[in-house]
């Protein structure tokens, strides 16, 4: 990873144009040749930037003794061309303050926790959270529309369709709702009620889930981990 302070400019062309006038940024430049340019506000996505497969070029600037004294004029530029389109990004450096070379070995990538998967699992683990008495059947319950996430049998004998996102919206009731209506069409299996779980659910989700004769149930991973009360919020 090579890090470049510097005050620069940025001309971008190709599919799009785009420029950054000259001002004091950080310059990220991969293994790959991918040159992302980064300003100290703002978002943490790049102001500009060329990803890999490209190819980059650093060229030395010789002043132009016709142009006044008084105009700045960059003493470097790197130019960085995509290897499968036309585009160019070419970053003029008027002064760099600091230029290294860091070797950043490999990386072994994000590992994040409480995803869905997670949550299903515990869930599956911890079955009787849906009610006393539940039993599993299984996790990823296969449709002709795709896996349920977990189908399990309540105290009464009635077959239960889980849907879990980390945060619930409608979409995931709409998604509830498919799974419900094409399950109920098998003999074997109707009826069949729903439960939208979640760690957060959206007040317009909690009415549409309502609406459709779910039940909401919210998800503290903390708690399921085992690091919490067995405190269990149903409605």
């Amino acid at each position: 990873m090579r890090i470049i302070v510097a005050d620069c400019s940025a001309e971008y062309s190709g599919r799009l144009n785009a420029s950054l006038p000259e001002a004091k940024r950080v310059i990220l430049i991969k293994a790959d040749s991918s040159c992302l340019i980064f300003s100290e506000l703002g978002s943490y996505k790049p102001l500009n930037w060329m990803a890999a497969p490209c190819t980059i070029k650093e060229l030395d600037v010789e002043p132009d003794e016709d142009i006044p004294s008084d105009i700045h004029q960059p003493v470097k530029k790197l130019r960085v061309t995509a290897d499968k389109s036309s585009d160019v990004l070419v970053v003029s450096l008027y002064h760099v303050y600091s230029d290294q070379d860091f070797d950043l070995g490999i990386d072994p990538g994000l590992v994040k926790d409480g995803v869905e998967d997670h949550l299903q699992r515990y869930l599956a683990e911890q079955i009787e959270r849906i009610g006393e008495g539940a039993k599993l059947v299984r996790r990823e319950y296969p449709t002709a529309i795709g896996p349920v996430d977990i189908m399990a049998i309540d105290a009464d004998g009635t077959h239960v369709a889980i849907e879990i996102k980390r945060n619930g919206g409608i979409d995931g009731v709409e998604q509830l709702t498919r799974y419900c209506k094409l399950l109920n069409r098998d003999p074997l299996l109707a009826p069949v009620r729903g439960i939208f779980a979640a760690q957060t659910i959206s007040p317009q989700a909690q009415v549409l889930a309502k609406d459709r004769g779910f039940e909401c149930l919210i998800l503290d991973y903390d708690e399921m981990k085992g690091t919490d009360s067995d405190e269990l919020r149903l409605f």
